[in-house]
């Protein structure tokens, strides 16, 4: 029996994955350091308050500076009817402050940690302890799969000093890691959305790197606004409000008025094979102040977006080719930071080995210098340099043998990466590789 040409379903369309129609998403900062940021306990169970309280309620929640287990837990037990799925993302020596909080099941989770990542001597700054990297979780809807990517990128220092930002090479480098991540999700055929605190503000180098190595996934907030802002128009700060909560006196903010030294550096990016999903919305949340304590809820505020899907996909546009790419000098100037940095860190390195060496010389010197002290007090002396010396000695060693050399290796890697996709050439590794050297 003849089947009817007209029954016949289209088999593109046995390709579109059921997946929902809306998709409400929401990224924060909570500023959950523990021990150091004021009022967090307070503030992070309002921020799971306020996420419990939000209409239509997202579906997708990335949270970055979630510290601790135990606030995890406060906001998940406040979130769990709109959100009963979670993950709190283990790394580093303190944890990665990484949480996703999700509608529907999450089916598979990682953890990808940046091969570069802070130096350990920064102790008080703390990138390095962390474990920087991409919360990633693959969530199944119907159909379809999400997969999602919850970061938070190296924070910049020296801004406003008159100086260049030393970590701008770490930076530019996780962003490269996040945009290969969530171009081979989409390669996949999987809706990805890449979240978090970038530390990166529209059209720099970073931007550039997370956009043109996604695979062509965009940003919310420039499909509604291309023509907002890139960045603060006033650098300063908001030490002077602070001040005065701490004092407990009320600071007036105009909600109608324009802040000169807000910046953007949360961002929530998006992309999908078949282009059905579009941006709906896009505002900045969690606004309001903690009812009892009159502080912000966190130092930053909350990108929340509703993306909403087409009823007809373009069939021409399912698993469009997305090849990615950059322009030449984009990665000329890539490179130049690479080179940049390696020269740096060599001499770096150059330093903390003779202040090895030099330790070893004091030590050897002290303990010689014993057996011909004429008096107790100036044996515990030389005892007390020589302990020293060697402590700091041990801490040079370790940075300038093993730390620095795993930092040039991993420039190496990503350096070749960079000539790889500028070049497309399968020999070029093989001389570029023998020239870096280590």
């Amino acid at each position: 029996m003849a089947s009817n040409p007209e029954t016949k379903t289209n088999p593109i369309e046995k390709e579109i994955p059921d997946l929902p129609t809306h998709l409400r998403i929401l990224s924060l900062n909570c500023w959950g350091l523990k021990f150091l940021s004021k009022h967090r306990t307070a503030r992070l169970q309002q921020i799971g308050h306020q996420i419990s309280l939000l209409s239509p309620p997202p579906q997708i929640v990335g949270l970055q500076e979630c510290w601790t287990q135990e606030d995890y837990l406060t906001i998940r037990s406040l979130t769990k009817d709109i959100l009963p799925h979670g993950k709190f993302y283990w790394s580093g020596v303190f944890g990665g402050g990484l949480v996703i909080l999700s509608k529907w099941p999450i089916e598979e989770s990682s953890m990808v940690r940046y091969p570069l990542n802070g130096r350990p001597a920064a102790f008080f700054r703390g990138d390095w302890f962390v474990g920087k990297g991409v919360a990633c979780a693959r969530i199944r809807v119907g159909g379809g799969v999400v997969e999602v990517f919850n970061t938070h990128l190296h924070a910049p220092y020296n801004e406003g000093a008159g100086k260049e930002d030393s970590y701008a090479c770490h930076r530019t480098a996780q962003a490269w890691e996040i945009g290969k991540l969530m171009r081979g999700a989409r390669e996949r055929g999987s809706v990805v959305v890449g979240l978090g605190d970038f530390n990166m503000v529209p059209g720099s180098l970073a931007y550039e790197v997370v956009t043109g190595r996604g695979g062509g996934v965009r940003d919310v907030w420039r499909e509604r606004f291309p023509e907002s802002a890139r960045g603060a128009a006033d650098k300063g700060g908001l030490e002077g409000k602070v001040k005065d909560l701490d004092k407990g006196r009320d600071s007036q903010v105009d909600p109608e008025g324009e802040d000169w030294k807000a910046k953007r550096l949360d961002y929530i990016f998006f992309g999908c094979d078949d282009d059905s999903y579009a941006v709906e919305d896009v505002r900045v949340g969690m606004t309001m102040r903690h009812p009892e304590l009159k502080c912000s809820l966190s130092d930053h505020f909350s990108v929340e977006t509703t993306l909403v899907r087409s009823a007809n996909p373009s069939p021409t546009s399912i698993r469009p080719s997305q090849t990615p790419t950059l322009p030449t000098t984009t990665y000329d100037q890539i490179l130049s930071l690479i080179s940049t940095y390696i020269a740096r860190e060599r001499r770096q390195r150059k330093q903390q080995l003779t202040l090895f060496w030099s330790s070893v010389l004091l030590v050897i010197a002290c303990h010689v210098a014993i057996w011909w002290s004429p008096r107790n007090f100036v044996a515990f002396i030389l005892l007390f340099l020589s302990t020293f010396g060697l402590a700091g000695g041990v801490l040079m060693g370790l940075m300038g043998f093993l730390f620095v050399k795993t930092e040039l290796r991993a420039l190496k890697e990503f350096a070749w990466e960079v000539e790889r996709a500028r070049e497309g050439d399968a020999g070029v590794e093989d001389v570029t590789e023998d020239k870096r050297g280590e």
